[in-house]
């Protein structure tokens, strides 16, 4: 289950990928908009900053803009970011892979072959869908 900041991180970047200016978006934007509280918004930003997904910028005219092209941002590097591996059981995790201590055989393990499956699916939907396919789409957001 995805984690209200990442609701809100999917939100707020899906809001300044429809912006489609080269002029940052101003964080009261974005929180008025979306009805994202903006202290919750900041810590959030700050994490995408620090994640390379979005530039900020300072002053009057400040504010938020995507650090790369709305294309090349997918929701799975984005989730990835904000909770972690995306595997439901940390055997089939590709990023943070740990044994289950109460497995008794990983090879033959019928609950870790279904979660592979489950992990695959849901990679391959969440890294094949970007900023810009929802950004043109509201209701898809």
């Amino acid at each position: 289950m995805l984690t209200q900041r990442s609701r809100y991180a999917l939100r707020a970047l899906i809001f300044i990928a429809r912006a489609d200016s080269a002029a940052p978006v101003p964080i009261s934007a974005i929180a008025a908009d979306q009805k994202l509280p903006r202290k919750f918004l900041e810590i959030i930003l700050l994490e995408l900053k620090n994640g390379g997904l979005v530039e900020s910028f300072r002053g009057k005219m400040g504010g938020y803009r995507l650090a790369r092209p709305a294309e090349t941002i997918s929701f799975g590097e984005i989730i990835r970011l904000i909770e972690g591996p995306l595997a439901l059981v940390p055997c089939v995790s590709v990023s943070a892979y740990q044994r289950c201590a109460d497995c008794f055989e990983e090879a033959t393990c019928v609950i870790r072959k279904t979660m592979l499956i489950v992990r695959d699916q849901t990679a391959a939907i969440l890294d094949h869908t970007s900023l810009a396919d929802l950004a043109t789409d509201r209701l898809a957001a």
